[in-house]
């Protein structure tokens, strides 16, 4: 089917964003711990914490002395705050004060108003993480992130980098717009994003809701062919995308991504600015996978977007798409490098 015909018949399918989104709370800046979700009670990041963060109650990890410099650790979809189980701890020994929040739409953040749109465009979310560390008084941080986290963590480093002391991304600068995500790709490169023409459906919609343990899984196989995890691992995380609003935030992303779906006004301009594609000044290392079987840009493609101190590696041995999971020494590694470049 051409592309146009698609993308009409599955807009004409969308559900309507939300009109407008409820006045953000004001955030309570006492964290609280309340005992970790199922799957994490065993994890070396221990139990959670919660906090309010502009629109969310965002459940967090915390290792670390609280005194330390600080890290914040991003992960991607369809995964959760354990691809950095190794990670920070290794950080958090050398003196790092680790935080690992769980994005909007996974584990136990939630909402804090039942009126808020249930967003995923890019600007949204990396809106949170400036939310987050207003709310923790944190006034600068190394960030570190893969996938949604990498995207999030790029946006935050472009928009502020003030706020930014360096950065670690996983495939480098993903920072996107409607305009660029409307562009066709050769034929190859499209099939890789077969599970974005599912979401801009109501029965992908509908099939993500039913199936979605399952269904990321398979993600996880795809993206990460040489990495053999057990149903432990894989189940550990799983329960994160139990978040009520998990399926309405990944749908909303991809929707957006191809223009289906309207982003909120109050994140307009933010958007304008990301469309175009500006750059990071911050110290960089992008990271990326041997064996990375997810779509990503080429390391050469994205090495000018980097303005400031910048190195690239590849990690050999058949590391995949969650690359802090799949070789946590290397991605803490980056971590303390880039802090000190």
């Amino acid at each position: 089917m051409p592309r146009p015909l698609m993308l009409s018949l599955a807009l004409s399918v969308l559900t309507a964003t939300a009109a407008a989104a409820a006045n953000a709370s004001t955030a309570n800046t006492s964290a609280v711990t309340t005992p970790a979700a199922e799957a994490g009670a065993a994890t070396p990041l221990g139990a959670l914490k919660h906090i309010n963060a502009g629109v969310l109650s965002v459940a967090y990890a915390e290792v670390g002395p609280a005194d330390g410099p600080v890290v914040i650790l991003l992960h991607g979809w369809p995964y959760d705050i354990h691809s950095y189980s190794e990670v920070a701890p290794l950080l958090a020994a050398k003196g790092y004060r680790v935080l690992v929040p769980y994005a909007r739409g996974y584990g136990d953040t939630r909402f804090l108003s039942s009126k808020t749109p249930r967003n995923g465009e890019p600007a949204a979310l990396a809106t949170d993480l400036i939310a987050f560390m207003d709310a923790l008084h944190i006034q600068q941080a190394v960030l570190g992130g893969y996938d949604w986290g990498a995207r999030s963590a790029d946006i935050v480093a472009a928009l502020w980098p003030e706020r930014v002391k360096a950065l670690v991304a996983v495939s480098g600068y993903l920072i996107g717009s409607q305009a660029a995500g409307q562009q066709p790709l050769p034929p190859k490169a499209e099939l890789q994003w077969w599970y974005q023409y599912y979401f801009a459906t109501e029965r992908g919609r509908a099939g993500y809701d039913k199936n979605r343990h399952d269904f990321a899984k398979l993600i996880w196989q795809l993206a990460s062919p040489r990495w053999a995890f057990d149903d432990a691992t894989y189940d550990r995380s799983a329960g994160a995308l139990d978040n009520p609003d998990h399926v309405a935030i990944t749908v909303h992303n991809y929707r957006w991504r191809l223009g289906l779906a309207q982003g909120e006004p109050r994140y307009a301009q933010l958007e304008q600015r990301l469309a175009k594609f500006p750059g990071i000044g911050v110290p960089t290392i992008t990271l990326e996978g041997d064996a990375n079987g997810a779509p990503h840009p080429a390391a050469e493609d994205y090495a000018k977007r980097f303005t400031g101190k910048y190195a690239y590696r590849l990690i050999p041995g058949g590391i995949g798409h969650n690359l802090p999971q799949e070789a946590p020494q290397a991605f803490a590694q980056a971590v303390i490098d880039a802090d000190h470049l």
